[in-house]
């Protein structure tokens, strides 16, 4: 395993050299979901994907094959042969083209819903990742060297002063995270959910919300989603047991990179739990979304709080 952690690692810091993204995907993917909307390439008030939706198509693909060739297996190989694997991992990873427009169209789901609350905001085709997996992995040298050097001299060259977030894993780098190690950051962050005021009537009536674990237990957004979905007019149906804030399950996000198969384990017995509630699992985080919908087997339906209010589903 430490092995495995020291090649992922090298994977990780020679693609976000290459590509400003933490797998070897071309940086294209991160802007296809702008084709369409009415949105500036250039402003002081961006929305800022960190390129995270996007990346759960192939996200998934990678996992796949790690879960094929276990990391124990592949450790000591992709330790030694990182800059292989990069140029392999370009090849294989091929997701298919209905994930990605359905990740796609979940951006452009958050940036109509802006718009049409009234919100003036740019995008930026060239943005970085934001470094969260670096972080989360525990590599804290390697996040803060990369976070300074290319996220915040990103947005000081370009003049940035407000950034619109639309995950809780970035959220949370920019609002918590990257504070504590480099102090004011000189920008406002403010959620997409914090935005929208008001929403159409959305198609669903009853879903169940599984809860991401940062807006729920750390970022303090928990009743920000909920009480979007009531103006919705859509019931979200609650269990102390199964969606409580102390008791609700992880999605098993946190582990895919290190252990595919527990990861996997995890997502199915969240799944599992989720449906005794309703079928239609509602979202807020394309980590959760990328596990659970990788677990479903098609008993449920996972969607993401942006499709629900939009009336996409």
């Amino acid at each position: 395993m430490e092995d495995w952690l020291r090649g992922l690692r090298a994977i990780m810091i020679r693609s976000l050299n290459y590509n400003r993204l933490p797998i070897p995907v071309e940086r294209s993917i991160c802007s296809e979901w702008a084709s369409g909307v009415n949105v500036p390439e250039s402003g002081d008030t961006i929305l800022y994907t960190s390129c995270l939706y996007q990346l759960v198509p192939y996200i998934n693909s990678f996992t796949g094959l790690m879960e094929k060739a276990p990391p124990e297996s592949l450790g000591p190989l992709v330790s030694r042969f990182s800059g292989a694997v990069i140029t392999m991992a370009k090849v294989i990873l091929k997701p298919p083209r209905s994930e990605i427009n359905r990740v796609n169209g979940i951006v452009k789901a958050i940036a109509n819903l802006l718009i049409k609350n009234g919100v003036n905001f740019a995008f930026m085709r060239d943005e970085p990742y934001s470094g969260a997996l670096l972080y989360e992995l525990g590599f804290e040298d390697d996040f803060k060297d990369y976070f300074s050097s290319v996220v915040l001299s990103y947005f000081k060259s370009k003049g940035i002063k407000t950034v619109i977030t639309i995950d809780p894993h970035t959220h949370h780098i920019l609002t918590t995270v990257a504070p504590r190690f480099f102090g004011d950051l000189g920008i406002n962050v403010i959620n997409y959910m914090e935005l929208i005021k008001g929403v159409n009537k959305a198609r669903l009536s009853r879903v169940v919300i599984h809860d991401s674990c940062l807006y729920s237990r750390y970022l303090g957004m928990r009743e920000t989603y909920r009480k979007l979905l009531e103006k919705a007019g859509v019931e979200h149906v609650e269990d102390p047991y199964i969606t409580g804030i102390s008791t609700s399950m992880c999605c098993g996000g946190p582990v895919e990179s290190i252990k595919p198969s527990l990861s996997n384990k995890v997502a199915r017995s969240r799944v599992d739990s989720l449906s005794k509630l309703s079928n239609n699992i509602v979202v807020a985080c394309p980590i959760c979304y990328a596990n659970l919908s990788r677990n479903s087997n098609d008993k449920v339906k996972i969607l993401d709080l942006a499709e629900v209010l939009s009336g996409v589903q």
